[in-house]
């Protein structure tokens, strides 16, 4: 069962293109990559080479010779006389590119070569993108891929594009859901919550139109995870990167969700655990949290680099490491418990990382003012609230209201309630976060004006 995604229409362009370069597509491991680029090939090109240079290692020895083009084609046929290179008519995918960057210096060659078309893919390249950058720099295009969002969860269950128009158009009208509209996208996000967007979950969900397996799924994906640690990451780091792994689910528990080094162990200290979130944010796993300096603008350069919180780049993955009573309940009733406000956190930094945004937070040390996530528009500094459950938005309010902040003007509340605007906030349902870049690319605050 193939689950249609975006980088399929992002492909379609790129072949399009007649200029097109050879691509890079890039994302962490089981998100569905190699799927969605063998799908597109098959539907455009005569002749398929297909390279994983984890599984077959003899192919390392294709740039013996140096690495033209034809060097790198004649290598190849040697090893598998097979293969067949038809000029405009062939797709050269080289899979697992981590395990091997050198490949990238052909890109060069293929990109002035023309006659055949170049995707490279692999997990955990951010362990070696700068080496694969340097060698490529200026001959190839670069895309990243996640595993799916809420909209293409709705794909997956049978929804259109115009369920999902709907959805935006309520935003932008800002006209409220029926309580019909508002009773199934809830259930359908929750489920979607407790899945995750790892492809392999989400089609044995709808296989079998049940949660039967997909926390076995999960938590081999956990310990996959787990393992390209110990293969990727050196010496006492594979312990500490593992550490700081482990913690962040029961962190996040926590009310104070900042990522605290001195809970993953005995005796930890930061300065030997540094580097160790930008570790696994550079391998995909996880979405880092900066705790801004002071709530204004600009946002990226108002930030403590060692004040974060981390969350998982998949909320199924937060989820599938959850303790058994937690994970029956959260199945079987659908209760998510004490957890409620770090999976809707969670959640909802990972919508916001899939559309683009970089995650900031504020939260003043000397008093109770916290907000979880702030964006920008062209004026303004805009707090971004997730409401686990009804309730007042102290902070925001004080934010919007105070003096000392003169960039914030309105806020974005995300909660289990319907679309509203009052005293300056604007309400929206968590099913409706993975629309909110698109909604603020046209929208104009009263506020603001």
């Amino acid at each position: 069962m193939y689950l249609a995604r975006k980088v399929d229409a992002f492909l379609e362009g790129w072949k399009a293109d007649d200029k097109r370069k050879p691509l890079i597509i890039k994302g962490s491991r089981q998100i569905g990559k190699t799927e969605s680029i063998l799908h597109f090939a098959a539907d455009h090109y005569e002749s398929i080479i297909e390279i994983n240079f984890v599984r077959d290692e003899k192919y390392k020895g294709i740039i013996a010779d140096g690495y033209g083009a034809a060097d790198i084609i004649k290598n190849i046929s040697i090893i598998d006389p097979s293969k067949r290179f038809i000029p405009g008519k062939t797709l050269i995918f080289f899979d697992e590119i981590t395990d091997f960057p050198e490949i990238a210096t052909s890109l060069k060659f293929f990109c002035t070569d023309r006659q055949y078309d170049v995707i490279c893919s692999g997990s955990m390249l951010g362990m070696s993108y700068k080496k694969i950058e340097s060698n490529s720099v200026g001959y190839k295009k670069d895309y990243e891929m996640f595993s799916m969002d809420f909209e293409e969860f709705l794909w997956a269950k049978g929804y259109a594009n115009a369920a999902i128009e709907s959805l935006f158009v309520h935003m932008k009208d800002l006209h409220p859901f029926s309580e019909t509209e508002m009773r199934i996208f809830h259930s359908l996000f929750l489920e979607y919550d407790i899945l995750g967007g790892m492809p392999a979950v989400v089609v044995e969900y709808i296989e079998r139109n049940t949660f039967e397996g997909s926390l076995d799924t999960q938590r081999q994906l956990i310990a996959d995870y787990k393992e390209d640690i110990r293969k990727y990451a050196s010496g006492l780091d594979q312990t500490r990167i593992l550490n700081v792994f482990n913690r962040i689910a029961p962190q996040l528990a926590r009310e104070n969700k900042k990522f605290q080094i001195s809970k993953v162990a005995p005796g930890a200290r930061f300065r030997d655990y540094r580097g160790c979130a930008e570790w696994l944010a550079d391998a995909g796993m996880v979405n880092i949290c900066y705790c801004m300096d002071f709530p204004e603008l600009p946002l990226g350069g108002n930030y403590d680099p060692d004040v974060f919180k981390m969350y998982f780049a998949d909320t199924g993955l937060l989820v599938s490491m959850l303790d058994d009573e937690a994970q029956e309940d959260l199945r079987a009733n659908k209760n998510l418990g004490v957890y409620k406000g770090a999976l809707y956190e969670n959640m909802i930094g990972e919508a916001l990382v899939k559309q683009g945004y970089k995650l900031y937070y504020y939260r003043k040390e000397d008093s109770t003012l916290e907000e979880d996530f702030f964006i920008r528009s062209v004026s303004s500094l805009i707090p971004v609230e997730v409401k686990a459950k009804s309730g007042r938005s102290k902070s925001m309010k004080t934010l919007i209201s105070s003096g000392h902040y003169p960039d914030i003007k309105y806020g974005i509340k995300l909660s289990y309630n319907n679309i509203g605007h009052e005293d300056k906030i604007y309400t929206f349902p968590y099913f409706c976060a993975f629309l909110l870049k698109r909604f603020m690319a046209n929208f104009h605050a009263e506020e603001e004006i």
